[in-house]
């Protein structure tokens, strides 16, 4: 077929390639049961505080968070603790992970994840993996994430270190245009 002139130099074909993925990180599809009625989504099943199935992951503490429309939450990096995220198919939140383990095979790379979104899965997030998200929702979105240490608001003791909401760059929370 013959196009207009000038369009064929500006049209690509869109990447459907599987992206890389964070050593470490874990990304577990969960069934979602539908009906009539409503859903049903089983997040985890426990065995004397220890996750049942393919995660190593032994519970301290489950946290419930809300974040308004077109809200950042910055950048922080844990240490020690790992993290599991959980958002809702009825919100939309895009998460960010960054690399920052000196000795990790998959060291500086970038993750963008779209959670939530009529999906139902489960993100490990493992120690030393920086991650922020954002809120792409007209209204709140949930996230309901599993942590294996007790958070402490006690400088001594709290593993939770803060970056700039631009670390790398501002940009980075923008919709990607194709």
């Amino acid at each position: 077929m013959k196009l207009v002139e000038n369009i064929q130099s500006v049209l690509h074909l869109q990447d459907y390639s599987a992206k890389s993925i964070i050593e470490g990180v874990k990304i577990v599809p969960l069934r979602r049961f539908n009906d009539e009625g409503g859903s049903f989504t089983e997040l985890a099943r426990l065995t004397q505080g220890q996750l049942v199935g393919d995660l190593p992951f032994e519970f301290a503490q489950i946290n419930y968070s809300e974040m308004e429309a077109g809200t950042i939450k910055a950048f922080h990096l844990h240490e020690q603790q790992t993290d599991i995220w959980y958002v809702p198919p009825s919100s939309k939140v895009l998460l960010i992970l960054v690399d920052l383990r000196q000795n990790s095979a998959t060291k500086n790379l970038q993750m963008r994840l779209v959670l939530g979104d009529g999906n139902s899965q489960l993100i490990l997030i493992p120690p030393g993996v920086a991650h922020g998200c954002k809120n792409l929702n007209n209204d709140k979105s949930t996230i309901i994430y599993f942590i294996n240490r007790q958070f402490s608001p006690d400088p001594q003791l709290c593993d939770e270190k803060r970056f700039p909401w631009n670390f790398w760059g501002a940009d980075l929370w923008d919709m990607i245009k194709e």
